[in-house]
């Protein structure tokens, strides 16, 4: 029997049973420095939404089966926010210096003609895989979030859904195994041979990871998102959001607990930073979820952002640059 990742578990446990783990930290924008606190304790510390943690934690251990177990408790804002770091880790980071290392190990290799153009189309070659995961990543950046950006505000398009991009998504890996495969079995290296192979690793390690990326978006945002259209479609009375101009349901201060409350603060920490007691902040959240009638952070949440008293962005301080 499978014993999953909780809240309660350590993070540096997790960091240790499983290093991959690393880049999802990063993506979450968790730093190192956990000591002995647990995942639930950091995740607050960060403002990340510890079920969508664990969510990505538990499949990047355990596969498929995780997925099942999982998909239902994710924060779709919180995964778009991460799901956008991994695309700016791939497009900014790991692949060009990838790129770096395959200029350095093969051009500087080269003793004749012949094998200068056969080193110049692996370079062209690996551009061009370059371009396709830009276009991938700007797709899904530009159209498929937004349009479940409108989804979260209770907006439903006619012209798409979730189910058209999952029909339509490819593996992004697959030219990156081709690559490898070239180089493995056709090219043969001179005096640079060691860093043709430390390079050669580091596409393998890129391969499964952008493996593992494509397999989060189809098992666990898309089933989150296929959830939420079914939710719309069997309420298509759901209203929008949204607070009609001029109506000011919330106090000021209701805003602010609100907002601290869905980056995923205690009623302490919120005390604390507003410079109010533990009981006027619990006051304050009754009457939010009795004047708005949303019961779940979760709900609370998509009406924070719809209505500008949070940005996307803030759910886990990201920083992105």
């Amino acid at each position: 029997m499978v014993t999953y990742y909780t809240e309660k578990s350590k993070m540096s446990d997790l960091i240790c049973d499983e290093p991959s783990l690393l880049q999802m930290m990063c993506r979450f924008g968790i730093p190192l420095g956990v000591g002995e606190s647990t995942v639930g304790d950091i995740c607050a510390r960060h403002q990340v939404h510890a079920p969508t943690f664990l969510a990505v934690a538990n499949f990047i251990k355990y596969g498929t089966e995780a997925a099942d177990h999982f998909a239902s408790e994710v924060s779709i804002p919180q995964f778009i926010v991460y799901l956008k770091q991994a695309h700016s880790y791939f497009l900014d980071f790991q692949l060009p210096a990838i790129r770096r290392k395959l200029i350095e190990a093969i051009l500087s290799d080269n003793e004749g003609a012949g094998v200068s153009e056969v080193a110049n189309l692996i370079v062209k070659f690996y551009d061009e895989y370059m371009g396709e995961v830009r276009r991938h990543t700007d797709n899904e950046n530009s159209s498929v979030f937004a349009y479940v950006e409108e989804l979260l505000a209770g907006r439903r398009s006619s012209d798409f859904e979730i189910e058209h991009f999952a029909r339509s998504h490819s593996a992004i890996d697959t030219k990156l195994q081709e690559l490898k495969n070239i180089i493995i079995k056709y090219y043969t290296p001179g005096d640079a041979a060691e860093l043709l192979n430390i390079v050669l690793y580091d596409i393998f390690i890129c391969e499964r990871d952008l493996h593992k990326h494509c397999q989060l978006e189809d098992l666990l945002f898309v089933p989150a998102v296929r959830a939420l259209e079914e939710k719309l479609d069997l309420d298509p009375s759901v209203p929008d959001l949204t607070t009609p101009e001029g109506e000011d349901i919330l106090s000021s201060r209701e805003k602010d607990v609100l907002a601290e409350l869905v980056c995923g603060l205690s009623n302490k920490e919120i005390a604390d930073k507003l410079f109010i007691s533990v009981n006027t902040v619990q006051t304050h959240r009754k009457n939010i979820v009795r004047k708005l009638d949303i019961h779940s952070v979760s709900g609370l949440t998509i009406y924070a952002i719809v209505n500008g008293i949070v940005q996307l962005e803030q759910l886990n301080r990201l920083n992105i640059k």
